[in-house]
Formats: C-alpha cells, sequence, structure tokens
C-alpha cells in the first residue's frame, strides 16, 4: 500500500466512529442560545433598569448628600426625599457645582498652556535641545518639569494678585456672586497677557482679530484694554508667544549653528564625507554649552524677558544675558 494514502484512511475512520457519536447528542450551543428567550420581556427593562442609574446629575447627588457640609444643614420641615434637590442658598445645586469643578480642572492644563508663560519656555526649551543635537537628552519629563517650576517664578506675582483679589475675599465671605468672583479673579490674567503683548510690540495680532469679529481698529488710539474680551485676548497671546518664543529661539540656535558648519567644512576639506557632522560638533557644543554656563544664560533670559506687573522689560536685557554665548567665539 502506498504511504501516502495512510493519513486519508487515518483522517476517513476518524470521521466514521466520531459521527454517530455527535448525532446521538443534544442540541448545539447555536440552537439552545437561538431557541433561548429572555428572562425579562421587552416592557420591563425599564423596571429592571431605572432612569435615576443612568443618570449621572442624580449619580452625583447622591454621593453628594453622603457630605453634609457641601449642602449644609438641612431644614427641619424637609422630608428625607428631599435630599436630592437641595443647593446652596443662591446658587448651584451641589452635584452642579462638582460637575463644573471636574470640567474645570479637566480643562486646566490647557487653560496654562494659554495664558501664562508655559507657551514660552516650552518653546525656547525645544528649541534649545533641537540645537544641541541632543534629542532624548533630557528628556522631555525633564523639559516640561523645569518648565513648569520656571512658569510658577514667573507667574507668583500674578497667582498672589489672584489670591488676594479674588479666593480670599470669596473664603471670608466678602464676594458671594459667581460672576463677580470670576470679574477679580480673570483680571490679574488679562494684565500679565496684555503686559507682554505690551511688551514685545505684537499688537498687530490683536488687531487682526479684532477685524475678523468685526471690530473697527482704523483708530488704535481710540481702542481700551476693556474693549477686548478674552476670547479676542487669548489667541492674540497665543500667537505674541510664539512669535517671542522663536525670535529667542532663533538667538539661542545661532552659536550650535557656527560650530555645525565649521565641522562640516572641515570634515569634507578633509575629504571625510562618509563621517556625519553631528558624530564631531556634538562634544564640542556640549563644551561649549558647559564652558559658559548656558542652562543658567537661557533660564535667566527666559525669566527677564517676562514683564511683571507695574513694569515693561528691557529687551536688551535678554541679549545682555547670552552675550557670553556668542562672545565665546570671539
Amino acid at each position: 500500500m502506498n504511504r501516502a494514502l495512510l493519513p486519508l484512511i487515518a483522517l476517513a475512520a476518524t470521521l466514521i466512529f466520531t459521527l454517530p457519536a455527535l448525532a446521538q447528542r443534544g442540541p448545539s450551543i447555536d440552537d439552545s442560545l437561538r431557541n433561548a428567550r429572555p428572562v425579562l420581556p421587552a416592557g420591563d427593562l425599564r423596571q429592571a433598569l431605572p432612569v435615576s442609574e443612568l443618570n449621572p446629575i442624580n449619580v452625583l447627588d447622591g454621593a453628594i448628600s453622603a457630605f453634609p457640609s457641601f449642602n449644609g444643614p438641612a431644614p427641619a420641615s424637609s422630608s428625607s426625599n428631599s435630599s436630592s434637590d437641595s443647593k446652596p442658598a443662591g446658587g448651584l445645586s451641589a452635584a452642579v457645582n462638582i460637575l463644573v469643578l471636574l470640567t474645570v480642572v479637566t480643562l486646566a492644563p490647557s487653560i496654562m498652556l494659554m495664558t501664562t508663560c508655559f507657551l514660552r519656555i516650552t518653546i525656547v526649551l525645544g528649541l534649545l535641545k533641537q540645537a544641541i543635537g541632543t534629542s532624548s537628552v533630557p528628556p522631555p519629563q525633564v523639559i516640561v518639569a523645569l518648565s513648569l517650576f520656571m512658569t510658577l517664578l514667573v507667574m507668583s506675582p500674578t497667582i498672589d494678585r489672584i489670591n488676594n483679589e479674588a479666593i480670599a475675599p470669596y473664603k471670608a465671605g466678602t464676594i458671594t456672586d459667581h460672576e463677580q468672583l470670576w470679574d477679580r479673579a480673570k483680571q490679574p490674567i488679562r494684565d500679565f497677557m496684555f503686559d507682554q503683548i505690551e511688551a514685545t510690540n505684537n499688537w498687530s495680532s490683536v488687531y487682526m482679530l479684532l477685524n475678523y469679529r468685526g471690530v473697527d481698529t482704523s483708530q488704535p488710539e481710540k481702542l481700551t484694554r476693556s474693549s477686548v474680551d478674552l476670547i479676542t485676548l487669548i489667541p492674540a497671546y497665543m500667537l505674541s508667544e510664539l512669535k517671542t518664543a522663536f525670535l529667542m529661539g532663533f538667538r539661542v540656535y545661532l552659536p550650535f549653528l557656527v560650530i555645525d558648519m565649521v565641522i562640516s567644512g572641515l570634515l569634507i576639506s578633509m575629504s571625510m564625507m562618509m563621517l556625519p557632522p553631528v558624530v564631531i560638533s556634538l562634544p564640542f557644543k556640549l563644551l561649549l554649552f558647559v564652558m559658559v554656563d548656558g542652562w543658567q544664560l537661557v533660564v535667566g533670559s527666559l525669566m527677564h524677558s517676562f514683564a511683571q506687573p507695574g513694569e515693561i522689560p528691557d529687551l536688551s536685557k535678554t541679549s545682555a544675558l547670552l552675550a557670553p554665548l556668542f562672545n565665546s567665539f570671539a
């Protein structure tokens, strides 16, 4: 017998002995699932899943009822079923307040990115890392952490002003209206953004956005800060910060670009075109950066480039702080 037929014979024998056993079994799993009926009829689904369990406001309100301090002391005439409808006098219910608080906490990183000095700092430090040529050193976490602490240092006068003018009176009970609290809290941020735009003289972005929104800017001397709302001020401030950050990044980039050009010219003159210039220029750039204490120069120039309340910074001070980095080639 041919050996090639042995597997076929074994398969046929297996099918012959297993098919009768399968035929004697009950209905398959698919048939049982197909013939199965739901435990509850369609009309009872609403009873099985009450609407109150699917409403997030009711769920939040039930969670808030476990903390009486949010709702205040309950009146003596209130019943046990009215605990979910309790709300502070003159304000929203506790569930809506917590929902608004969670929304604000979620948007806090983007708000910090748009209205503080974090944008300029991160861009300049990112361009510095790219100019040195170290793509992964320092890690992005280190750059972001340094940017956060620098942001806290620069924004500390503005944060103190918000605390003194808005948060402290609200805790003391002097301010009870949420709109008044918002007006007092946003005013220091508005002043900070206007100071940065005035220090860099980037009013063109403000005029562009005002023109887009239909505001007449043919006579800028008649416009005041109150004429610019937050919807116009925040994108104008971001455009101003982007322009300033790229200008500062260009100044930081120039010394390292000169080193790259010199090393590339030397390698080409020595007919070493197969050797990447970055391999040779990176130690020289690191040596230059360490010798002039580059981190202190860049961080100091960044922090002095921001206008503080009541003063307009001298942008020449930024160039003076970076002067050792340029004078190292002399």
